[in-house]
């Protein structure tokens, strides 16, 4: 597959990408975090246990290279008759060493070796990409409790507001000034807004549950110092298109698998091959009816061909070619869907930055609106509902900034996760 010169949609800034990219946004509780994710979250640890699984299975194929060597030793006393028949009793000993090997002709134990090769290679990139997710949602969800802890602080302060508003409209009507439609406008104001803080409180507690299983840990709090507006916005990672194939870890294990399946096709080509053994033993016999031990030895081949398998072997073929074939269409699968990843998260970046422009402006206009109409509210020009429209309009601007904010650190960190980490030469299982 020949890859596109450049990206759809260009990025102003970029960096050279660190392999630790996520310390450059700037927190060090949210590298910390992702250390801990990376080091005992259950999903990586079954990967890690998967690679081992595959370096012995590797092992198995490729003893098959290598004779076989055996030692046995049989015993045994017995009585039996004699050629006089007579009774005889008899202790007898048989050591033995026997040695078998398979000449590989057509290559079939080697392609099995070769496709296990693949396999731990397909396991190890595997297991990258599992370290890159979990890396990624970590540092996601670390970014949403910082945005679910800005918005709790957004609604404590109009929730101060209201309840001094409520206490004027309530003096007001106290002394008569005014109606006490607007002492309870301005109470169900203040017990709206009152009711939004257990639910981001409790949204708090389940996104700090979450983040506290992503790194294998029971359900806790998350320690923070810092906040969602000290966090910086790293650069866009450099990278040209032709580099994802080599940097991401779902395309290197898609490769390998594609490898390990070709690997498999030949091995099953090789079964309608006629297959060469040789095999040698050699022993002693060592009775109490012998004077001297008696030494034991044979060597043979055999060569065994298939005539007559009622398809079994050709069925097994076109198996393999189907799963060969699956493997490519899976391997172009991954990398399209690659390059539609990163394109996805560049167009979603530059149209962030122009939103939060917007909205900053927005919400400049809207605070100014709120200013006015408190104070004409004070000075009795206006029912207390202006003021109320006002003030929703600035928590719902505030609000959405700290959601945009948020959906820009997610955004860059998803772009960090669809290039990859280094180049897929480099992936570790650990």
């Amino acid at each position: 597959m020949q890859p596109a010169v450049e990206w759809r949609t260009a990025s102003q800034d970029t960096a050279p990408m660190e392999r630790r990219w996520w310390e450059g946004f700037g927190d060090p509780q949210l590298a910390a975090l992702v250390e801990r994710a990376r080091a005992g979250n259950a999903d990586v640890r079954l990967a890690a246990a998967r690679v081992e699984e595959a370096r012995g299975v590797e092992a198995a194929s490729r003893s098959l290279l290598f004779p076989t060597l055996e030692g046995g030793l049989t015993a045994g006393a017995r009585r039996e008759v004699s050629a006089f028949g007579q009774g005889q009793d008899s202790v007898v000993a048989q050591p033995q060493f026997r040695a078998s090997y398979e000449i590989d002709l057509f290559g079939r134990n080697r392609a099995g070796a070769e496709a296990a090769e693949a396999g731990v290679a397909a396991s190890q990139a595997a297991a990258e990409a599992t370290l890159l997710s979990v890396s990624a949602a970590t540092a996601s969800g670390y970014v949403t409790l910082l945005a679910l802890d800005a918005r709790r602080d957004i609604l404590r302060r109009p929730l101060e507001a209201r309840g001094q508003a409520l206490k004027f409209a309530r003096d007001r009507a106290e002394v008569g000034y005014t109606s006490q439609l607007e002492w309870r406008q301005a109470e169900a104001e203040y017990q709206a807004t009152a009711q939004l803080l257990p639910q981001i409180e409790a949204q708090i507690a389940l996104q700090e549950n979450s983040l506290s299983v992503l790194t294998g840990e029971t359900p806790d709090g998350i320690v923070r110092d810092g906040s969602l507006a000290a966090m910086r916005l790293p650069p866009s990672p450099e990278i040209v298109p032709s580099e994802l194939l080599r940097r991401r870890p779902d395309i290197a294990a898609a490769e390998y698998r594609l490898a390990a399946t070709d690997a498999q096709m030949r091995a099953a080509r090789a079964r309608f091959m006629p297959t060469l053994g040789i095999s040698a033993s050699a022993g002693a016999a060592f009775s109490d009816l012998l004077e001297n031990p008696v030494g034991l030895w044979s060597i043979g081949g055999s060569l065994l061909a298939p005539i007559l398998n009622g398809g079994r072997l050709q069925g097994q073929f076109d198996a393999a070619v189907a799963q060969r074939d699956q493997a490519a269409f899976a391997y172009r699968g991954t990398v399209l869907n690659a390059f539609r990843e990163v394109e996805d998260r560049l167009a979603l970046l530059a149209r962030l930055s122009d939103r939060m422009r917007a909205l900053e402006a927005q919400r400049t206009a809207v605070a100014d609106a709120v200013r006015h109409a408190q104070n004409r509210y004070r000075a009795g020009y206006t029912p207390y509902i202006e003021q109320v429209d006002a003030q929703r309009g600035l928590l719902a601007v505030e609000l959405s900034l700290v959601q945009l904010n948020a959906d820009q650190f997610n955004a860059m960190i998803s772009l960090y996760q669809a290039v990859g980490g280094p180049p897929a030469g480099a992936v570790s299982p650990d």
